[in-house]
């Protein structure tokens, strides 16, 4: 039997069809992406850090005595503070407080201070019974908490993603003393503060250190108020914002959207591929 040549016409057009949809779907993806771009820009959902791992939960005993876990406070949006007992932070306690009373009514709203120097074990109780009254916290809305430092530490930097290992240098520590904001999926968040003059978002980490450096330095909001003052408004407005939030991760599939369509026109592409390479070898037959 004489071979077939394969039909030249056919072999373009083929070649043709299938350059196009890489075109084709080169320019969709791209317009995706551009999309999602323009959306991050202009959209002002607090920014999603990390989430903490079921694995990785850290388990903490209370001002009460009782063990217990961040996962036991999954569900709620919470507010947390790294704090030396021997070292307190007027600022940051004095806007947990405020939290506090603002989210009184709040079931779903709640407070964690993580107490970073404990003592000898038999006197954890006592710390942290001292530390909770100084703050003002009580259950079950604030819990005042601790573990061995080691791995206390090490879930701050890791989970919260510090900017430093809480370590002790010439009798003072040194911390990320920013408030972490965490949501009810267990989503570390920061705020996103859309700039007014186009561009990418701010993403803003609850850094009320930072703040007062600005003050200090001279720096204006250009609304009457300082930049501490501006910083807990803005904390308090991101609170509201994901007590609204559903449980679930829906605002955060459009990177994915982006990423199917281009599986799809591979796929397709693909298909095309295997489909022409038949039509090759039928002809040779």
């Amino acid at each position: 039997m004489e071979p077939v040549t394969p039909d030249p016409k056919k072999l373009r057009r083929t070649a043709w069809i299938l350059v196009a949809i890489m075109i084709v779907g080169g320019i969709l993806i791209l317009k995706a992406y551009e999309k999602r771009t323009q959306e991050g820009e202009s959209d002002n959902r607090p920014s999603f850090v990390t989430q903490i791992a079921v694995q990785k939960d850290l388990t903490f005993i209370r001002q009460d005595g009782e063990l217990e876990d961040l996962m036991s406070l999954k569900g709620k949006v919470l507010v947390v503070q790294s704090l030396p007992q021997s070292q307190p932070d007027a600022m940051t306690t004095g806007v947990m407080k405020r939290l506090s009373k603002r989210f009184a009514n709040s079931d779903d709203f709640a407070l964690v201070t993580l107490m970073l120097d404990p003592g000898k074990p038999e006197e954890l109780q006592d710390e942290l019974e001292k530390l909770a009254a100084e703050l003002g916290a009580t259950l079950p809305q604030w819990t005042v908490a601790t573990n061995d430092r080691p791995t206390l530490h090490k879930f701050i930097k890791n989970e919260f993603k510090a900017n430093m290992l809480p370590h002790e240098e010439e009798a003072e520590w040194l911390y990320d003393g920013s408030l972490v904001l965490i949501d009810r999926n267990r989503h570390v968040r920061r705020a996103v503060i859309p700039q007014k003059r186009g561009g990418a978002a701010y993403v803003a980490a609850f850094d009320f250190g930072q703040a007062k450096g600005w003050d200090e330095e001279g720096i204006k909001t250009g609304t009457g108020k300082t930049n501490r003052q501006e910083l807990e408004v803005l904390l308090g407005k991101t609170i509201e914002s994901l007590l609204t939030e559903k449980t679930d991760d829906s605002g955060q599939k459009g990177g994915a959207t982006v990423l199917y369509v281009g599986l799809g026109f591979a796929f397709l592409f693909l298909l095309l591929l295997i489909k022409s390479r038949i039509s090759r070898k039928q002809a040779r037959l």
